[in-house]
């Protein structure tokens, strides 16, 4: 596990600093510190241009002077994913047995969704709020986390001053799958990933492909990454060309089980040998990847240890921990059959 810390300044600036600053009243600070209703563009502009200019941050002491609630809100991309059922219940055992409780809330990878959720989390003032692979930018996290306690997992920013983050070294991860594939022989390796569109440059499969690309390059070997169509559309069609292509790599990592997994399951039904014809790779080691008729190759980046890693760096935020936190999971690849 890697460990970088980014140190929050020691001098305390209150709210009445950052509104004669913005040259506003302490009530408007307020109401846009609250995200409450009717706060115009501009008044919220000139606000957080304050905050950040002066590095304000809420007094820790003044938030623990409504109460704790012991109750945690878990935002999470989606449930269709089963690798994130591991992550979130070794966070909700985590705090289960310090005593919060977790409630869960499912963004559906949009960013107006996932923020209403937080809004939502605020107001019914929980103590803090893991966040798990989100799309809203850094830049409205650091907003929110100004006013709750929150820890991200996938999410890539390792600059970030109010808020935790916890990742699977997902660079390395793509790194080791190439370093597998080499191993065993293979030098014609793609990556399959897919349409980024206008996710943010946080983003998992981002981290995944510059792994690759560096891993391929420093390996001597020319790099090939070859795209699915986005996230939310049907990948059928394309898994099934990319299968069919006269240019087909010997070997593939798929940026995740996700496409992994019906990859090798088209591949088989097509006739196409596995690993014969073509070896896959995946990135999660999700439970189907260990079916023995999937037997499916892929990176670990264990489940388990960030959910309780992410759950135990938020209560400490919670406790008072102002200096922020950025910790790196080691991987691991996980072989099988596929390759």
């Amino acid at each position: 596990m890697k460990n970088q810390l980014v140190t929050a300044t020691q001098e305390r600036i209150t709210i009445r600093h950052v509104a004669q600053d913005a040259g506003v009243s302490v009530a408007a600070v307020s109401k846009v510190l609250r995200n409450a209703y009717g706060v115009s563009e501009a008044l919220r502009n000139k606000v957080e241009a304050s905050i950040e200019k002066l590095n304000y941050r809420p007094s820790v002491a003044a938030r623990g002077m409504r109460g704790r609630t012991y109750t945690i809100g878990i935002l999470v991309i989606e449930l269709s994913n089963p690798f994130l059922a591991g992550v979130i219940e070794s966070a909700i055992t985590t705090l289960s047995e310090n005593g919060y409780k977790s409630l869960i809330g499912i963004g559906r990878s949009a960013s107006p969704i996932e923020a209403s959720m937080i809004e939502s989390m605020i107001d019914n003032r929980m103590d803090g709020v893991l966040i798990i692979a989100p799309r809203i930018s850094g830049k409205v996290l650091e907003r929110y986390s100004r006013q709750i306690p929150i820890t991200v997992i996938a999410h890539h920013e390792p600059h970030a001053q109010t808020y935790d983050t916890v990742n699977s070294d997902d660079r390395k991860g793509a790194a080791l799958a190439v370093e597998a594939a080499v191993s065993q022989g293979y030098q014609d390796i793609a990556m399959l990933g897919y349409d980024l569109l206008d996710s943010p440059s946080t983003v998992v499969a981002l981290q995944r492909e510059m792994g690759y690309l560096e891993a391929m390059k420093q390996a001597g070997l020319e790099s090939r990454i070859i795209r699915l169509p986005p996230v939310a559309e049907n990948r059928e069609a394309a898994i099934r060309q990319f299968l069919t292509a006269a240019d087909r790599p010997k070997a593939v990592f798929v940026w995740s089980d996700l496409d992994a997994v019906p990859l090798i399951n088209a591949a088989r039904t097509s006739g196409i040998r596995v690993p014969e014809d073509l070896a896959i790779i995946g990135y999660d080691n999700s439970p189907m990847a260990a079916i023995p008729l999937v037997g499916l190759t892929s990176v670990d980046q264990n489940a388990e240890q960030l959910g309780l890693t992410a759950s135990e760096v938020l209560m400490a935020r919670i406790d008072g921990r102002q200096e922020a936190q950025h910790l790196l999971i080691e991987p691991h690849v996980k072989l099988r059959g596929s390759v």
